[in-house]
């Protein structure tokens, strides 16, 4: 637990963080972005923890920044130390070397919606919308946006829907690859922690490095591409999860990656008493 903006729950091999401040439909006030800094740096500490699901409670995922504060704070310097600050929650969320699902339940605005785009794994509830906003205030578009919507979907549709201040329906998150799947509201946290739980029973260690060397394709050179393979697989060859799973392969059976990384920091413990 965090505190009342940012709960946190263990659900097996998976932590459940949620943004619990329904009455601001989750905005990104400063307390609460500290708060969900906390339970990130909690998830990243915690080798038990094999997966992280992310979700809001309410009818909003997060309705992007406090504009209240807004009002008192957009002097450069106040704005300035703001964004320094995004090193604390937001780049330890996107650099977390497990893999996240996202449940987004109703909107997600403006840095909202930045703040879905930073798992992995998104599933939507029906009437979730995904909502640009940024245009409507006079705003550059934040909290990763320019880095991740690019990517996710190119950039002749992203600069569209920035620009026409747009709103992609689930469907049309889905539709663009935005969303793994488009569940109804009432069974999204089942689904999103289903899908958490299915990740958290594979290879977990190995696929949090594999997304450490993905976030470094589009800006890397085929040949230091294939360097960080190359010393990416000899860390993963080494790992308890890789003997499990070849082994399992030989043996022609299903492998047990969280029993071989249980088992791996039961050793670990031990060795160190």
């Amino acid at each position: 637990m965090t505190d009342k903006l940012v709960t946190t729950t263990r659900e097996g091999p998976v932590m459940v963080i949620r943004l619990s401040s329904p009455e601001t439909r989750n905005s990104l006030t400063e307390p609460l972005r500290d708060a969900l800094g906390i339970a990130v740096n909690e998830a990243a500490l915690d080798r038990s923890v094999r997966a992280v699901f992310l979700t809001g409670e309410g009818p909003s995922f997060c309705s992007g920044g406090d504009l209240f504060a807004l009002q008192k704070a957009c002097d450069p310097w106040p704005v300035h130390r703001r964004f320094r600050k995004l090193n604390c929650w937001l780049s330890p969320l996107i650099n977390l070397d497990k893999p996240v699902v996202v449940g987004v339940n109703g909107h997600a605005v403006g840095g909202g919606m930045g703040l879905a785009l930073t798992g992995d794994v998104l599933i939507a509830g029906e009437s979730a919308k995904f909502v640009a906003g940024f245009f409507r205030l006079g705003a550059v578009p934040d909290i990763a946006t320019l880095y991740h919507l690019p990517r996710l979907i190119g950039m002749a549709k992203a600069k569209n829907f920035l620009f026409s201040n747009g709103t992609f329906t689930a469907q049309q998150a889905a539709e663009l690859g935005l969303v793994a799947r488009v569940v109804p509201d009432d069974e999204l946290y089942a689904a999103g922690l289903a899908e958490a739980q299915r990740i958290a029973q594979g290879p977990a260690e190995v696929m949090g490095l594999a997304k450490i060397l993905l976030a470094r394709s589009f800006e890397t050179s085929l040949p230091d591409m294939l360097a960080f393979e190359g010393m990416g697989q000899a860390l993963a060859m080494s790992n308890p999860e890789f003997r499990e799973g070849l082994a399992a392969a030989i043996e022609r059976r299903s492998p047990d990656f969280l029993g071989s990384a249980q088992k791996d920091m039961a050793n670990s413990q031990a060795s160190q008493s």
